[in-house]
């Protein structure tokens, strides 16, 4: 079979036609029919060590998919793998986000979900990611045992796969009790949604014209091609937004203008302020935290990634709960969620979740909650930046995604012999928990592998929008340039 399968950071994924083939699909699922079917599989210590109980294999999987190309027929084929593999399994009538997913799989008892999407990678990109029946990203255990299953050749794939019941009403009767209503109702709000044409289309618009709020979407019809743009939350891909929140200037009186978007498969969020600004996945975190820890009065220790913002864990001190970092990927902040040994996990990628309503990220839930906190204190999102920043000083943020096909020997060795010093910056701490990090008197530089693309990725965060400028600059230069 062409291309490797091998499980990353939340699933596999690979370039449709070259890796992402029907046949590898197909393997997919019929290693995760063996993985479900196996009484003695070594991963069920997880599920005794978290209290979860486990749901034999008859219980069936729900494979749903998202707005890429030949998305659904390849959940279909998955389906068939799994069927013909002994398990039952059923697809998604139409392309609905992950979270949905993980919730439908978690609240109607089912053995798994199989979610056929790339979440925010390039369109050529496809992928499968599973969640088992707690309702979140698999654990490396689990997914290094299904890899471990997988068939030379695919098996042979001829059942009928039955469409199972829409289940976007089943999510958004949930998150009509996860969020206020009311508040929301009587705020003078108008959001600009941006679905960044993905599979979370629909979701929040639907939330929106049952609470009478006047609201603009954007980029939510379908497009597998995404716009000519991956679908991620990130400042260069969201020149629509900006250009339709400063288009409304002076039109939207005495209303709060609200960016709100959402990747490729909803599971991740972001926002952008009143004058066209982009929240970034770190004040999103920040404030999502902040929002919880102030007017939800919630409290409880705190997981954040490698790569997110030491804001979140300037809040936490100041709330008098831990924060422990976690490597890069949602599947380590799943224990502390299933387990409720941590109330919230975000990540800089714009994955948060929360153990109080699903241990999975969740953006359209993300969404809601921001806009929950502009209604409750009254004020735009710039505005409660600039208090965000007079409680823990200022914080700005960058991130390059270098395309080099020898990124894993690059960061072998800046790991075996790390600079000293960098853009004029003494180095005083050297952190290896996922990837190499340095960090600064006044922040921190990131250098990581992708582990899903041929990209390494440099991540900074400085006291001075001018320094993380020249770090990343320096950075680049490092890895690019034959200074290792």
């Amino acid at each position: 079979m062409s291309g490797e399968i091998k499980f990353g950071t939340d699933g596999w994924r690979g370039v449709i036609a070259r890796d992402f083939t029907f046949a590898n699909v197909a393997r997919v699922g019929a290693a995760l029919a063996l993985y479900l079917r196996d009484p003695k599989r070594e991963s069920l210590r997880v599920y005794r060590e978290w209290g979860v109980g486990l749901r034999p294999a008859e219980a069936g999987v729900l494979v749903g998919y998202d707005t890429r190309f030949l998305s659904k027929d390849f959940a279909a084929e998955l389906g068939r793998a799994l069927i013909a593999g002994g398990v039952p399994a059923w697809v998604t009538p139409e392309p609905v986000p992950t979270p949905a997913l993980s919730l439908f799989v978690r609240e109607e008892g089912l053995a798994g979900g199989v979610m056929i999407t790339a979440s925010h990678n390039p369109p050529e990109y496809n992928g499968v990611k599973f969640k088992p029946e707690y309702g979140g990203s698999a654990t490396e255990e689990i997914t290094r045992e299904i890899e471990a299953r997988l068939p030379p050749h695919p098996p042979s794939c001829d059942e009928l796969v039955v469409p199972v019941r829409p289940i976007r009403e089943a999510y958004l009767e949930k998150i009509r009790k996860a969020v206020d209503l009311n508040l929301l109702r009587r705020a003078p709000l108008f959001p600009v949604v941006d679905a960044m044409y993905g599979s979370a289309q629909g979701y929040l618009t639907t939330l929106l014209r049952e609470l009478r709020l006047p609201y603009v979407a954007i980029r939510s019809g379908r497009d597998p091609l995404f716009g000519g743009k991956k679908p991620e939350p990130i400042l260069e891909n969201m020149g629509p937004l900006r250009a339709v929140i400063r288009g409304l200037r002076g039109r939207v009186r005495g209303r709060i203008v609200v960016g709100l978007v959402t990747d490729g498969d909803g599971d991740r969020a972001a926002g952008m302020d009143e004058q066209g600004e982009f929240l970034d996945t770190h004040r999103t975190a920040s404030l999502l935290l902040w929002h919880l820890f102030k007017n939800r009065g919630i409290r409880g220790p705190v997981l954040k990634s490698f790569a997110l913002t030491d804001m979140v864990g300037k809040i936490a001190e100041e709330a008098g709960v831990p924060c422990q970092e976690i490597k890069i990927g949602f599947k380590w902040a799943v224990e502390g969620l299933v387990t409720g040994k941590a109330v919230f996990a975000g990540e800089e990628s714009g994955g948060y979740g929360y153990a109080w309503h699903l241990p999975e990220r969740d953006g359209i839930l993300s969404n809601l909650l921001l806009l929950e906190l502009v209604a409750t204190e009254g004020k735009p999102l710039s505005a409660l930046v600039a208090e965000l920043f007079a409680r823990v000083g200022p914080h700005y943020y960058s991130r390059r995604d270098l395309r080099l096909p020898n990124r894993l020997e690059i960061a072998e060795k800046l790991r075996k012999n790390p600079p000293e010093a960098l853009a004029g910056h003494a180095v005083k701490k050297v952190e290896d928990l996922d990837g190499l990090k340095l960090r600064f008197s006044r922040g921190w530089v990131l250098f990581r592998a992708s582990g899903t693309e041929p990209i390494l990725r440099l991540y900074c965060e400085m006291d001075d929008p001018e320094e993380v400028r020249k770090v990343l600059a320096e950075a680049e230069n490092l890895v690019k340039g034959g200074l290792l």
